[in-house]
């Protein structure tokens, strides 16, 4: 199986600061990849650099052949369309209500007609779980709903991939669970890769297929492979401790 991301040798800095220092990893088609690690480790400005906010200072990332950093033009455009984001506060506008928010990929990347859009924005909602709130406001519905609307959007134009930047982040443990529930869903009813940031554990040991945990002592990756076994047999007393929430600082 051809990886559908790959990270090649890629280093990334801010000014002379190296945060993450030559990282190399594969993500697989269909599979849910989770990203972790401590605090300052740099696991959102892996996110970023993946999804082209950023360019390493070194290396490459390629969505299957074509890399981020070099595509340009129609190239890049392409690229960009086979993935959708979801940022952590979900990132809705406030003035518009979850149908025009859905819809709004739709009319800025697509030649749909109106009616053509809001049945796709309809058919989004409802793979979340949101039918019967097309028509409200971002204010008028719950944190969790919010992350479920933020994902409907990210899904807008059938994407190969989504990251989802601390999707578990400011939910109660019940709406987190549910949440997790509807990534594993949709993992494999429709076989979206996932590629995760996330520091909760529940939530890391349900959906992961597999994790990478970043260590900003070394810049580097230190753990990689099936949380669970990471968590019992890893050669690392602090990469055990983390997985058992022992003084790791998260």
């Amino acid at each position: 199986m051809e990886p559908i991301i790959t990270v090649e040798n890629m280093t990334a800095q801010y000014g002379e600061h190296v945060v993450l220092d030559r990282l190399n990893f594969e993500i697989n088609p269909g599979e849910i990849f989770v990203i972790l690690g401590g605090s300052g480790c740099g696991k959102s400005t892996l996110l970023k650099h993946m999804i082209g906010l950023y360019k390493p200072a070194s290396g490459d990332i390629r969505i299957g052949d074509v890399s981020m950093v070099n595509a340009e033009g129609a190239e890049r455009d392409a690229l960009i369309r086979r993935f959708g984001v979801m940022y952590q506060s979900g990132a809705l506008f406030g003035s518009m209500t979850l149908l025009e928010n859905i819809c709004l990929p739709l009319e800025e990347f697509t030649s749909l007609e109106k009616e053509a859009r809001e049945l796709t924005a309809c058919m989004k909602l409802s793979l979340v779980g949101l039918s019967e709130f097309a028509h409200h406001m971002p204010s008028e519905i719950s944190g969790g709903m919010k992350k479920r609307a933020a994902i409907a959007r990210a899904m807008a134009l059938d994407p190969e991939i989504l990251f989802l930047d601390e999707p578990s982040a400011g939910l109660d443990p019940v709406t987190a669970d549910e949440l997790d529930d509807l990534i594993i869903q949709l993992s494999r009813s429709l076989n979206i890769t996932f590629v995760i940031v996330t520091h909760e554990l529940p939530s890391i040991y349900k959906v992961a297929d597999r994790v990478i945990m970043l260590d900003a002592r070394t810049q580097k990756i230190v753990a990689e492979g099936d949380p669970e076994k990471l968590k019992e047999n890893h050669e690392d007393q602090w990469v055990r401790n983390f997985f058992n929430r022992q003084g790791a600082g998260a």
